[in-house]
């Protein structure tokens, strides 16, 4: 293999397919990155066994050829080079690669190709169906739902993210038992029908990361193997300005597992319903969770309606009894009867954090039934969440 690329775009790449790498594997070869050609590209590609992910940047291919090198001391070797042009020559006989850039240069110790997982990619994907959605969209989607999902491996299904598509729109869905978040957005699909799975939330999270970087002017493209076992996001990023365009194939593995119904656990009512600005709403609620932190983050929260030319309001109130307490007060909009419940500061602080409209509504029936949050603005299929209270203490 002997092959010339830039230098930013080779350390591009080596941070976009770097976290796909296994810290914890016995097989050597998990930890390194695979670099090889690929039609007149250099394709970078990394894999826990979970997670895979393949990357393209533009390169001068010479001669064909694959190996893998050691993740670490080739991505810090590479960041730390000079925005120069990089020349790679690999010896096939000691599976050595010889880096050259200005006046650096360095060779890397590496393992046959031949003996890294197969990862796949965009060209095997032939007629199956592909769901097409704008970048923003999907990313948007993932952090407003992904952090829902249980980080507890001995619950692997809630660990995963529900995705459901069907009839132009795709629905996420994430819960962890004590909270749950759901969001709807439009998509478009090319010969597909009606198709559930369940997507580890790591993954969706890497493919969100990756998707701020994304073009803007191509839709991110998501394809299900006909097995069901895997799903694949093809990725544009944007332009190097040179007229050049690095590609993405993000393939993760799939749950098998039947995800909790989760429709029955939202409220279809409330009793109290309360208008807040979102930021001041965030704000009081962090300041809460400075006293609440020491009593199992548990902080009142208080709706009381306008009374006359008062108006309403919405008070928390956090107390440690070791730190002392907090009372906030905030005007709210608030319709229907005096209300109050006690929720997890920090599950608040996370749903208000996902939230990028300008008012929040938060609707309550009761003390013990759960808590619902929803942006004012959007319809309550595009996206919403629901709290499980914590018991009032006298």
């Amino acid at each position: 293999m002997r092959i010339t690329c830039l230098q930013e775009n080779l350390a591009k790449g080596l941070s976009i397919v770097g976290r796909a790498v296994s810290s914890r594997s016995t097989l050597p070869v998990l930890s390194n990155i695979l670099l090889a050609t690929d039609q007149g590209q250099l394709k970078l590609a990394a894999t826990n066994l979970e997670i895979g992910i393949n990357c393209w940047i533009g390169a001068k291919v010479e001669d064909e050829g694959a190996i893998t090198v050691p993740t670490r001391i080739l991505s810090e070797f590479i960041n730390s080079l000079p925005a120069e042009k990089i020349d790679l020559d690999l010896s096939v006989r000691t599976q050595t690669l010889n880096l050259k850039c200005a006046r650096y240069e360095a060779n890397f110790k590496g393992i046959d190709a031949a003996e890294f997982p197969t990862i796949p990619t965009v060209a095997d994907r032939g007629d199956t169906a592909v769901i097409e959605l704008p970048p923003a969209t999907l990313r948007q989607m993932i952090q407003q739902v992904a952090f829902a999902a249980s980080t507890d491996e001995s619950r692997p299904t809630l660990t995963g993210v529900e995705v459901r598509f069907e009839e132009e729109r795709m629905t996420m869905a994430a819960t962890d038992g004590y909270r749950l978040a759901r969001r709807s957005g439009g998509m478009g699909m090319i010969g597909g029908t009606r198709n559930t799975v369940i997507v580890p939330a790591r993954s969706l999270s890497e493919v969100a990361r990756i998707a701020a970087d994304a073009s803007d002017e191509r839709p991110i493209e998501v394809t299900i193997t006909p097995a069901r076992n895997q799903i694949m996001f093809h990725i544009w990023g944007k332009s190097d300005g040179k007229g050049g365009y690095h590609q993405v194939d993000v393939v993760s593995q799939l749950l098998d597992a039947t995800f909790p119904d989760y429709n029955a656990i939202i409220p279809r009512s409330f009793k109290t319903r309360a208008v807040l600005d979102t930021q001041a709403f965030l704000r009081t609620v962090r300041m809460a969770f400075l006293f609440a932190r020491e009593a199992a983050n548990a902080v009142r929260v208080q709706l009381s309606p306008s009374e006359g030319l008062k108006p309403g309001t919405l008070t928390i109130t956090a107390t440690s009894a070791e730190l002392g307490d907090n009372v906030s007060e905030m005007d709210a909009l608030v319709e229907g009867d005096a209300n109050e419940i006690a929720f997890n500061a920090k599950y608040l602080i996370d749903a208000l954090s996902a939230i990028d409209t300008p008012q929040v509504a938060l609707e309550v029936t009761r003390s013990t039934a759960p808590g619902v949050i929803r942006p004012v603005g959007a319809g309550p299929e595009e996206y919403t969440q629901v709290i499980m209270p914590m018991q009032l203490q006298k």
